[in-house]
Order: structure tokens, then sequence, then C-alpha cells
């Protein structure tokens, strides 16, 4: 691993030297030479004393708003070229680590499972059970552009080159030129559209290669451990999306938007199918085949050709009339489309006749990869999720209540609007009415609802509600399903967010259970979406999430008890604050029996590139998930035991009493985060089609969650993921019982120490001093006491940790993270330093050039943290 380490050193080295001589020849020696001053200062700044720190702030503080944007632009970039050299060298160390010493591995899983007693058909029926279902999200927190991002590959793929050839660095010197003459900063906001085009382009480039490779090496490893092959429609993981279906806040999601983006996911799968027939169709060149392949092709040269050739024409004439609906030659939606079905049945044909003639590494080929990806993918690519907030119904049926003369919907109780909502859906009279005129955000909503009950079943998945709180809000969403043709039972999903619909979410599910009418309705299958991010900002991280632990717990008791399977769908960001961590930490955390076979998580944003850009980490990532999935199902971790329940409950409710003193009640909170943070203008930069806040006037609570964590990030505080933590763990810590529990827990239970661990990481990224800068640059002197008490706490907190986990050092046990984050840090710094400047003087005097630096500084930090929001 050592070699491995140089060898990043020296990828890291040689990009910013290309960088260098970029910007040398565009913009001259000296301001390389002041950019270069800048960068030595910085690293100084963290070696020694204040003389180097005030030498810094000098340095940038006297620089002419002329060069900040340059200087900016510099060290955003080289941030960016770190993390593709870093991203290439993972790659290259899972390739040099061999499998068996991954602990998390799927191989690894598989082993101790056999190890554990369970019997190879038993492994083999849970694997083929699960159902692993990875739903990309659009949530603005991807800061690069799309163009910038196919060179960033770009570059990937001449690291992998040369390797083979290390002089040739001509094509890395050229496109580092073109990222350099190229605007980092998007000059619109990506549409919906925009959005889910670039989901797709991840699946077209790293996951259609990624996916039958995964399952190619699952399959190997079953027959390897389990002496059993995995059969060719068993697929353990699934894509879904929100791109263009989630239209809570965002009124640029609209029903027409849905139904575009519907039919581009149908036409992307289709095209993509295509090419893999044309090759089929090349390398398929044999003459010999089965009679009953022989029977349907008849007397000819070429008999798979020959077949191939019909399934060719049927993916054209797909794509042609989607094509045709797309130009609005055709509203409705194309209904000879080809299907599952008619994809599948040719290729299963010409699989079993290789086989059948003898054939079978030709079987096991490519033929074999397409076959897989059906599995996969069907033949809609991903399947669309639709989310709406439960207001949004209510006031469909409020206003149709109000068209009636029947007085006011909303005003009924819990009870009343169930006996209306499951009378009418008993009914066979319509309820909507032909003539009826509503406003344009009711007719939104209904014609949304139409779109749904015209498409493809198979196209989509569950239509989630935010914001649920009652079994009301579910009963709604079916009835307007209904009234607008739907006519199958479509999933419906409350998403339980705030900390007050944590704790209701059981009684709502019983309720719902004990109606003879939803249960057929669900027929024995129940999904609940659990809210990350708006809980822990709601609450603060530590109450939030042994809220969440504590609401899954409940759910699959009840759900057991009542003979229901209970899928829970975690609504998952990219930093802690958020819900996030590594995935098989993640699975391991959850409650005992909660993942029984199926798991629904949302990809977020920059997530996404990271875990699946790159098919070979895209792989890993497929296999950690399947793996961890599959033990979490077989051979869960024991319950915790009741002491430690009564401790972590007992913490949650100190952390959250101490969280919200501050974030609730401390009058000058708002002031401070407003003036030291750039959140108001993070609202410039052109991250996502969605808007910030959920209402223009909203305060702090009306914030959502990504720019929420987003500020603090920016400036090294990471308050969401730590403030109430610090006040609780304090409190369990100075007495020495307690403190001997907690390290049992951190031992003995992964939610415990998945917390932790999660803790010290965001720990590790923190500065109190450059957060200090901030608040001497930006914050009015009369709120500064409140500053300098939030550094105390952090300083506290990271005490804390180190006395849990009885180590010396924040990572002492994760040396290639706490690397990566000391490797970044002198270029980092000066971009932190020059965002506090830039505040300030566009605050008092605002200038479009400011403006364009400080959104590059926004989108070099959150490069060279590795998460945003």
């Amino acid at each position: 691993m050592t070699e491995l380490h140089e060898s990043l050193r020296d990828d890291v080295r040689m990009l910013g030297d290309s960088l260098g001589q970029t910007i040398e020849s565009h913009l001259g020696s000296a301001m390389l030479q002041r950019i270069e001053m800048i960068r030595t200062l910085a690293k100084l700044r963290r070696n020694s004393t204040d003389g180097e720190q005030r030498e810094l702030l000098t340095a940038l503080g006297a620089l002419p708003d002329d060069e900040v944007l340059p200087i900016a632009r510099a060290f955003a970039q080289f941030l960016n070229l770190a993390n593709i050299a870093e991203e290439f060298h993972r790659v290259r160390s899972q390739q040099h680590v061999c499998e068996i010493d991954s602990s998390d591995s799927f191989v690894q899983q598989l082993k101790l499972l056999r190890g554990e007693g369970y019997d190879r058909d038993a492994i083999m029926r849970a694997l083929c059970g699960l159902r692993i279902d990875l739903v990309l999200t659009a949530h603005p927190t991807e800061v690069n552009r799309r163009t910038l991002i196919r060179k960033h590959n770009a570059i990937t793929d001449e690291l992998r080159r040369m390797q083979q050839q290390p002089l040739q660095r001509e094509r890395i010197d050229e496109l580092i030129s073109q990222i350099w003459h190229t605007n980092e900063i998007r000059e619109q906001r990506p549409t919906p559209i925009d959005e889910a085009k670039w989901g797709f382009a991840v699946i077209e480039n790293s996951l259609w290669q990624a996916v039958p490779r995964y399952l190619r090496h699952i399959d190997q490893q079953c027959r390897s451990i389990l002496d059993r092959p995995l059969p060719l429609d068993c697929a353990p993981v699934h894509f879904s999306s929100w791109m263009g279906g989630d239209r809570d806040g965002n009124p640029h999601v609209t029903h027409r938007v849905t139904r575009e983006v519907l039919l581009l996911s149908r036409w992307m799968a289709a095209d993509l199918y295509l090419r893999d027939v044309a090759r089929l169709r090349s390398e398929l060149s044999m003459f010999d085949c089965s009679d009953e392949l022989r029977a349907v092709v008849g007397r000819v040269p070429e008999p798979y050709r020959c077949l191939l050739t019909g399934l060719r024409d049927r993916l054209q004439q797909t794509k042609h009339q989607i094509e045709q609906a797309l130009q609005g030659a055709n509203d409705d939606c194309p209904q000879r489309l080809i299907t599952r079905e008619d994809l599948l049945e040719p290729l299963l044909l010409c699989h079993r006749s290789l086989e059948a003639r003898g054939m079978q590494c030709i079987a096991a080929g490519a033929l074999e990869d397409c076959i897989r990806r059906v599995a996969c993918f069907g033949v809609t690519l991903v399947r669309l999720d639709i989310r709406q907030n439960a207001e949004r119904h209510a006031e469909v049926l409020e206003a149709l209540w109000s068209y009636y003369d029947e007085g006011s919907y909303l005003a009924l109780d819990e009870a009343g609007k169930q006996r209306f909502l499951l009378r009418e859906l008993q009914r066979k009279r319509p309820l909507l009415p032909r003539a009826w005129q509503p406003s344009e955000e009711i007719r939104e909503v209904l014609e949304t609802c139409r779109v749904v009950a015209e498409s493809d079943p198979r196209a989509l998945g569950s239509y989630v509600i935010s914001m649920a709180s009652n079994p009301s809000d579910l009963l709604a969403v079916i009835l307007l399903l209904r009234e607008s043709g739907l006519r199958h039972n479509m999933r419906i999903v409350p998403l339980f967010e705030t900390l007050a619909d944590l704790d209701g979410a059981e009684q709502c599910l019983r309720e719902l259970l004990a109606m003879e009418w939803y249960r057929d309705y669900i027929d024995g299958e129940q999904e609940v979406m659990i809210g990350y991010s708006d809980s822990s900002k709601d609450a603060g991280q530590m109450a939030a999430v042994w809220g969440q632990y504590k609401t899954q717990q409940r759910l699959t008791a009840l759900c057991h008890e009542q003979g229901v399977h209970l899928t829970l769908f975690h609504g998952r960001g990219g930093t802690v604050g958020r819900g996030g961590g590594p995935t098989h930490t993640a699975i391991q955390a959850q409650p005992p029996g909660s993942v029984n076979h199926r798991l629904r998580v949302t990809e977020q944003g920059e997530v996404i590139r990271f875990k699946f850009g790159i098919p070979e980490i895209a792989v890993r990532n497929l296999e950690l998930y399947t793996g961890a999935v599959l033990a979490a199902t077989l051979h869960p971790y024991p319950a915790p035991t009741d002491a430690w329940r009564a401790q972590m409950e007992s913490m949650a409710q100190s952390g959250f009493q101490a969280y919200r003193a501050v974030v609730r009640e401390d009058e000058r909170f708002v002031p401070f985060f407003r003036a030291s943070t750039p959140e108001l203008e993070l609202g410039k930069l052109p991250l996502g089609s969605r808007p910030a806040k959920r209402r223009a006037d909203g305060g702090v609570e009306s914030l959502r969650a990504i720019p929420w964590v987003f500020a603090w990030t920016q400036i090294r505080l990471m308050l969401p993921a730590w403030l109430g933590s610090d006040s609780a763990l304090q409190t369990a810590v100075e007495d020495v019982e307690q403190l001997a529990r907690l390290r049992d827990m951190y031992r003995g239970w992964p939610f415990f120490r998945s917390y932790i661990d999660m803790l010290e990481m965001v720990l590790a990224k923190t500065d109190p001093d450059i957060a200090a800068y901030y608040e001497q640059r930006l914050v009015a002197e009369e709120i500064r006491p409140l500053g300098e008490a939030l550094r105390r706490r952090l300083h506290s907190m990271t005490a804390l940790v180190l006395t849990i986990k009885q180590s010396d050092s924040l990572l002492q046990d994760n040396p290639a993270t706490r690397q990566s984050i000391e490797v970044r840090n002198p270029y980092i710094d000066p971009l932190h330093y020059l965002q506090a400047e830039l505040l300030h003087r566009d605050r008092n005097a605002p200038d479009e050039r400011l403006e364009r630096a400080l959104m590059v500084t926004m989108a070099g930090i959150a490069a060279g943290m590795q998460n945003t929001g």
C-alpha cells in the first residue's frame, strides 16, 4: 500500500504541475508565483505559529478584485484534480488488495454465513430473494458541471493508460487546459430534464458496464463457495429515480416534465439495448443452432443474426415511437413499445441454443451480459418515483368539497377524513366532476395523477408522500389516483421526517393496517420511508438517529405482528448530518430484522458520482450492498441490551434539549448563522432545479437540509453533525459507570459504533480557526460570543470521541482518510480565507466579479471536502 500512496502523490504532483503550466501560459509567471506563495503560506500555517497565518491573511486581503477569481479558480481546480487522482488510485488499490482481505466484501459475507452454519440452498434462496433498490435523486449537491465531469473522466482514462506509457502525458495537459478555459460554474440552473439526463448518463457511462461485471462476479463466487450458479434472472440490485418525479417544493417539476422523463428513460433503455444487440449480431455469426431456434427462424445460414435482426427492428421501432411522442406528434403515451418479454425471449432462445450446441463459452459472454442487464434495468432503465407534499393532496380535496358546497375537508378531524376517504374509495361513481375548473395548483396535482395512471406500471416505483403524519394522507393519494384512472395498486409510501412524525409513525401504520380495505390494497406489502435530513435539522443529530432507529424497530415489530412484509426506504444524504456514511456500516447499524431481503435507499447528488461514476468503483459498491443486505437478512447483529437502550434514550433527550437551546431558543443564532456562513449567497450557486427554501419568506426552519449542511461545511464548523451530541456525551463521560457502558456500546453495538465513527470523520474535517476567521470578518461584535462558545463545544466534542474510542488522535485507525484530508488542507485553506474576504467585500460593495469568485470558492471547498450537503 505504501507503493500505492507514493504513486498517488506522484500523480497529484504531475496533475498539479500540468495545471501550473496552463496557468503560467495563460496568466504569466508572476501570477503562478503568487499562487504558489499563497499555497506555501497555507501549508506553513498548518505547522507553525500565528505569523504565517497573519502573512497568509495579509496576502489574500491585499489581492485586487481582478486577481481574486483566477486565484480562487487555481485552488479549486487543483482540488478537483486531486480528487481525480485519488479516485483512480481507489480503483488501483482494490485491484492490488486481495478480495479475501476485505472484511466487508461479498466473498467474506458468504464465508461468514457458511461458517455460521447456513446451508448453501438457504443462502442461495436468500440471495435470489434480495431486492435492493438504489434511488438516484437530483438533490442539488453535485457542484461539478456535466461538461467538466466528462473531462475529469477522460483524465482518469489517461491515468490508466499512463500505467503502460508513463511518459506520454500530452493528452492530460490538453484536458487540463480545456478545464482551465471552461467555466466551472453553470450559467443557469439545470432544469429537471437536465437532471434526469445526468442520471441517465451515469447509467450509460458506468453502470451499464458495471452491472454485468458485478453479477458475473457474484455468479463466480456463488459457484465457488455455494456450488450453485446465480440464475440469469436474478439481480439483487435495481435502480429507481426521483429525477423528474420529485415535485415536493419544486415548482419546476410538472406533469409534463414527469411524462417527458418517463419517455426519455424508455428511449435511453432502447438505445442502450440497441448497441448491445448490434454487438451480438456482429459476434453471433455461428451457423449451428438448436431445433428450437431453427423452428423460429427457418433454414437460414446465420440463425442467430436472423433472430436478432427482428429484435433490432423492434427496438428501433420503440425509439421512433418515443421520439414522435417527445416531439408532440402524439400526446398519448405510446402503446406498442417493446416489453421486457419481447426483449428477453429472443436473447434467452439464443442462450439456450448456444448451450445446447456446446458453445457455452460464447453464451456466457456478451449475450449473458445483456440478459443480466435486462434482469436489472428492464426496459425502463429506472423506475420513477413520484413525490409530493401531503398538503397538496389535502388542498385538492378541500377544493372539491368547496365545489360541491360540502363545507371544509380540512376542518374534519382525522376520523372524519378517514370515513370520507374510505367511503369514496369503495363507491363506483366518479368523484371528480367533468365541468370542474380548479386553480392551476389543484389542476397540476390532478394532471400528475393522470400521467401516473396512463404510464406503464413497470416504469413507476413508489408514490412518496412527504410530511405524512396520518392515515388520511395515504388514503387521499389512493383516492386521487383511482379517480384519475389508475388500475393497479401503486405503492403509496409515507415519508416520516420530523421527530414528531417519527414518533407517531407506528400509530399511523397501526391504524392503516386495522382497515380491511387498506389491507386488501397493499396485499401484504408495506413500504415506509424514513427521512434523515429534516429530522436531524429539526432535533439534532443524536436525537434524530435514535428516533430513526426506534421508529424502524417499532415498525418492524408491528409488521411482523400483522403478517405484513415491511420495506424500509432510507432517505439518506451524503453527509453525516443527512444520514450519510459507508454502505456496509450503515446497513449493519440497522435494527435487527428491519433489513429483511428488502432495502431502498436514496443515492444523492455528488454521492452518485463518487459511488457509481467509475465502473470499477460501482462494482465494488454494488457488491458491498449485496453482501451487507444478505448478511443483515440471514444473520443480523443481536438487539441492544436494555441498559444500552436506556443510555441512548437519556442521551438523545439531553442532546435534543441542548440542540434546540441553541438553534431554536438563542435569539443570536439565526443572525450568527446568516452572517458567518454563505447561506444567503448559496442561493446564487446554480446547483439544481429546486429552490433552496420551501418558502421564500421562511427562516432556518424553512431552509432545506442540503443548504443547511452545505453552509456549515463551507466554514468548517460542521455544526449539524455534532451540536447537542457534545452535551449529551459530556454528561455520560463524566460518570465512570456510564463511560464504561459507552465503551461497551462502541465495541458491541454496530449502531452506536457507526454513530461515533461518523462523528470522528466529521470532526477530522472541522477547523475551529477557520470558523473563527469567518466570524471575525463577518459577524457583528455583539453576537461573536456565540461563535466562541460553539468553537469551545467543538473542541470538547473532539476530546469526548477520543475518550470513548480510547484513541490519541482522530482517525488513528483510518490513516488513508486522515492523509486525504491533510493533503487537501493547503489548497482548501486559501479558499476559506478568500471566501470570507469575498463575502465581506460583496456584502459591502456588490460586484459581479466578486460574486463569480465567491461561487468558485464554494465549489472548490465542496470539492475539497468531498461532500456538500
